[in-house]
């Protein structure tokens, strides 16, 4: 077993800390796991991970789980244009080197789940941030649920339903995370080569999109708003839906995500915002933009990482984890 974990984690396992660790489960030779801390250089800590599962397969290892909260490069796991499906590629690498099931938490989209042909457990980091707004955020019956693009509010409209709140979506102008713009692949280039088209052929563009105003559908005046997402990176759609949310009345703006990726300046950039806290899970190391930054708070998962492991060593059914999530929840 092959664990890209937090700290806590380890410590819940009696993994000890520092570097790469070989020990024998209950004093069980047949059953060895290994563990390593995650690497700053996310690059680096998956060729270790593809090393070491191929160095267990021809060990002759009977199974190889990957325990990985935060699938590395999961936003890039649609088609845009020509471009490529680095999801499907890093998949397909995990399973030739060897792997044969894998734990992880709140993919991106669900659906990278079939770019594997092996068992995926994808836990979700829900039911710790709902416990989070329950007991940690007074007069959270005041609040609202908030989603910053149509994209999320599948996500925002589950958090909503098991907290009988309400929900607000913001939609305009606002340019969203994932935009090709964003992205930085344009294939074919933005200027058109009139050259290259045969003079007597005339092929019709596609109209560019235009966003309306930017707008919150919901009441959010009075209020306390939660926005809500999977991944928080680039921080700037966030900054943009708190500065919307402030000026509609709401008096007090949570983010709640799973992956807490906090990259370049975005400690800074909150610190000066509008947002009052940022609540991740510990998926993602972040110590260091804590020291940064006080509003980041954190929720420890590592409780459920652990009972999966303990369930799938003890051929128990993973099905308790999965409990009361629907088929269309995010």
């Amino acid at each position: 077993m092959f664990c890209v974990a937090p700290p806590e984690l380890e410590t819940k396992m009696n993994i000890t800390k520092g570097g790469l660790v070989l020990f024998s489960a209950n004093s069980n030779s047949s059953c060895m796991e290994l563990s390593k801390k995650i690497a700053e250089d996310v690059n680096t800590t998956i060729m270790e991970l593809l090393i070491m599962v191929y160095a267990c397969k021809t060990s002759c290892a009977k199974s190889i789980i990957g325990v990985i909260p935060y699938f590395p490069y999961s936003k890039q796991c649609k088609m845009r244009k020509r471009g490529s499906i680095v999801s499907k590629l890093l998949a397909s690498m995990m399973c030739k080197a060897g792997l044969t099931h894998l734990i992880t938490m709140d993919l991106h989209q669900k659906e990278i789940q079939g770019f594997f042909n092996i068992p995926v457990d994808n836990l979700r980091a829900s039911p710790f941030l709902l416990q989070y707004i329950q007991e940690e955020i007074p007069d959270y019956r005041n609040a609202v649920i908030v989603a910053k693009s149509p994209a999320s509010a599948k996500r925002a409209q589950s958090f909503a339903e098991r907290l009988r709140l309400g929900i607000a979506v913001i939609h305009g102008e606002a340019q969203d995370a994932e935009s090709d713009l964003v992205d930085g692949r344009h294939s074919p280039p933005m200027v058109r080569s009139v050259a290259a088209i045969h003079p007597s052929l005339e092929i019709p563009m596609l109209i560019p999109k235009e966003k309306p105003p930017i707008t919150v559908v919901g009441d959010v005046g009075g209020r306390i708003a939660i926005i809500v997402d999977d991944i928080i990176d680039d921080v700037d759609s966030f900054l943009a839906a708190a500065e919307t949310l402030k000026e509609r009345g709401a008096y007090k703006i949570f983010v709640m995500a799973t992956h807490g990726l906090l990259s370049s300046d975005a400690p800074r950039l909150i610190e000066e915002s509008a947002i009052d806290e940022v609540v991740v899970t510990n998926t993602i190391p972040h110590e260091i933009q804590k020291l940064q930054c006080p509003k980041i708070k954190t929720v420890d998962i590592s409780m459920i990482l652990s009972e999966a492991i303990r369930r799938i060593h003890n051929g128990e059914s993973m099905s308790y984890l999965f409990r009361n999530i629907g088929l269309d929840d995010a």
